[in-house]
């Protein structure tokens, strides 16, 4: 049976974590996904799952790497400042192959920033902010459903490649209401867990299992040398990039201007979208879902007939990777806010005038 709530999206994430069979949440208040924080302190104790405040975020990632080891789901949330602490934790969970997921809500920046809402953590959730060079498939939604939907489609995808999903949301997605249908998505099967570190009796060999942050390192009976690794996790990032992509387009068969936002930037671009085309401009938009791996191919094939206009609540991150995708495009970030304090946003209606712009 289906249950439906009005729910704010950080409340969405504690639902679909619970539908997607999460045992495990470790996480330290910060602003503004601090009712997702709460949601799991007060819904997981009594449902007999483990709920851990830390002390910090870099508590919080080396808690997850301890209970993904067991071979549980489990998951944990942060904003842009405790994102950066938790960098080595994710370069660590990588090289280890432990699979997790970190719904990361993006605030202004840098530094501090604001507490309020931005798209500036894109460059970081994308391109692995710690040492080492790995990758985290990173999906992006774009309403509350979306939400609850890709917190189970990141533990799947965690467990298929044992590495670490980012579900990257901000304070729009995260503090905004709307109905939610609760329900668990199938998404298939997966393969078992026989890495984990759960204690001999429990495995059928009755052998031990050990997790190291160190592979390549410290030789192992899987990857005895450095190389022995380094082309493992080579083949798994290509099959990463070669299965993973999502992306969502509207309006594209006839577009002469195409827009490409994303979360909820993505709604802003959809309305001005619609208006453009009602005032007969062929304007179509693409929402890139997964930010990595990104959708080249889909936009190389539409720059055939299309120009490009890359809307984001940063000052360009996402532009590069559309503009390496197709070339030089066009841009309108933050600095088109309605006013310039952090409460600012863009509006449909300053894409609107950069549509009639460029078009």
């Amino acid at each position: 049976m289906v249950q439906r709530l009005l729910v704010q999206g950080n409340e969405a994430v504690g639902w679909g974590a619970l539908a997607a069979g999460c045992d495990a949440f470790f996480g330290y208040p910060i602003t503004p996904q601090n009712e997702l924080t709460e949601w799991f302190a007060r819904e997981f104790p009594p449902r007999g799952k483990v709920f851990v405040q830390s002390q910090s975020e870099t508590a919080s990632i080396n808690m997850l790497y301890g209970a993904a080891a067991t071979g549980v789901r489990a998951m944990t949330s942060t904003s842009s400042p405790g994102w950066g602490l938790m960098q080595e934790g994710m370069s660590n969970l990588a090289n280890a192959e432990l699979p997790c997921v970190v719904v990361l809500v993006s605030r202004g920046g840098p530094g501090v920033g604001t507490t309020r809402h931005s798209q500036m953590d894109y460059t970081s959730a994308t391109r692995g902010g710690g040492g080492g060079g790995y990758r985290n498939i990173v999906l992006a939604p774009w309403s509350v459903q979306e939400l609850h939907d890709h917190v189970q489609l990141a533990f799947y995808l965690a467990d298929k490649y044992r590495n670490p999903t980012v579900v990257l949301s901000d304070a729009i997605l995260g503090q905004m209401a709307e109905p939610l249908e609760v329900k668990a998505l199938d998404l298939g099967p997966l393969p078992p867990k026989d890495w984990a570190v759960k204690g001999i009796t429990h495995h059928p060999d009755g052998q031990r299992r050990g997790i190291t942050a160190g592979q390549g390192f410290f030789p192992t009976p899987q990857y005895p040398t450095y190389l022995d690794f380094i082309s493992a996790f080579d083949r798994k990032l290509k099959a990463m990039r070669a299965n993973e992509v999502r992306y969502e387009a509207h309006y594209e068969e006839d577009a002469r201007l195409i827009l490409v936002a994303f979360g909820s930037m993505a709604r802003v671009a959809l309305e001005a979208t619609q208006t453009a085309r009602e005032r007969g401009m062929k304007v179509g938009l693409v929402r890139p879902i997964s930010l990595w791996p990104f959708p080249y191919k889909a936009m190389r094939e539409l720059c055939k007939s299309a120009k490009f206009l890359v809307v984001e609540d940063n000052l360009g991150q996402m532009l590069e990777d559309v503009e390496m995708a197709v070339g030089e495009v066009h841009f309108l970030g933050m600095l088109a806010r309605h006013e310039p304090r952090e409460q600012g946003m863009v509006f449909p209606d300053k894409v609107l005038e950069k549509i009639e712009e460029v078009y």
